[in-house]
């Protein structure tokens, strides 16, 4: 038997988890039988108080009972792809922050964006994607510059796996063939020296393909909803990398099921590996629909402290009605 302190924001779940104990009540269950009347616990843990921990060899004997909960198939859904018909538009939410001792400095952009699945072609689907209407942007020359250059390029084609994973981001024939009268409109909108230097470098990223293709994956909206979340579950969880802060940053997600009393949707929660949640603050939240597995819902927010300066970001997509 162990002794340990209860800390702030430990629950009965995350101390199974580390100690690898499957079953969380057998931990309540083996306290309880042991512990003084006034360290009983009921519901929630408290804080600094005493909880009292199995040996090795006694989790062992729990574990060999094989009914811990995530074992149960509602945990360890099959989450299907088939995206086939989907034409939905969504909202998308980025707020990115810096936090110093100063001051609290906002970057909020709002978006909508419209997704068609096109075909199937052997083992790709293919989607066209566009971003739409921008609000509550902080207005600027190269700001409105940006915005319109993205916008020329719609609808962009995006290819991925059988399981919804992003293979590839490119511009459509169409586009091509169009893009020296793209070019010259834009020009001719915003004449400026600097407005003239940010589309040169513009019209360089579109024709590098895997250059265009590399940087678009890094879109919000593209990297979380064709994230890699449909990989098979075990012991009620699955895993799979991610990369956050423009792709600088490789982090390993864990995800399980969160229930709900709708058939229709599955709804995951997100969290980092124990290790790097002592680096990052991060969460995640996705709901699917059961019948396509395509994503309606999406939250994520996670925090970075370099240098002295936090910055933190939090992201929001929903279907529109």
């Amino acid at each position: 038997m162990i002794v340990h302190f209860i800390l702030h924001g430990e629950t009965l779940e995350s101390i199974a988890e580390e100690i690898k104990l499957e079953n969380p009540e057998y931990l309540k269950e083996y306290h309880n039988q042991r512990c003084a009347r006034e360290d009983y616990i009921y519901d929630e843990l408290i804080p600094r108080k005493k909880l009292l921990i199995p040996t090795i060899s006694e989790i062992l004997e729990y574990n060999r009972k094989n009914d811990a909960p995530f074992k149960n198939t509602d945990r360890n859904p099959d989450i299907i792809f088939a995206p086939e018909n989907l034409n939905e538009k969504y909202s998308v939410g980025i707020v990115e922050k810096e936090h110093t001792e100063a001051e609290i400095i906002d970057h909020p952009v709002f978006y909508t964006v419209s997704l068609q699945w096109v075909k199937k072609e052997e083992n790709e689907h293919i989607f066209h994607f566009s971003k739409l209407d921008f609000y509550n942007r902080k207005e600027s020359i190269i700001g409105d510059l940006a915005e319109e250059s993205i916008r020329s390029l719609n609808p962009l084609e995006i290819r991925t796996n059988l399981k919804g994973e992003v293979m590839n981001v490119c511009i459509t024939e169409e586009t091509v063939k169009n893009f020296r009268v793209i070019k010259d409109q834009l020009s001719d909108h915003f004449p400026g020296q600097y407005a003239q230097m940010y589309i040169r470098e513009f019209e360089y990223s579109v024709f590098n393909k895997d250059l265009f293709s590399e940087r678009m994956k890094e879109d919000w909206f593209i990297k979380a909803w064709f994230a890699p979340v449909r990989l098979p579950f075990k012991n009620g969880r699955s895993y799979y990398q991610q990369t956050l802060d423009d792709g600088n940053i490789p982090v390993h997600i864990s995800q399980k099921v969160e229930l709900n009393d709708n058939p229709d949707e599955i709804t995951l929660i997100q969290t980092l590996e124990p290790d790097e949640k002592k680096v990052f603050d991060f969460s995640g939240k996705y709901i699917f629909q059961a019948e396509n597995g395509c994503a309606k819902n999406i939250q994520m927010s996670y925090g970075i402290s370099r240098f002295g300066v936090k910055n933190t970001v939090r992201l929001l997509i929903d279907k529109l009605l």
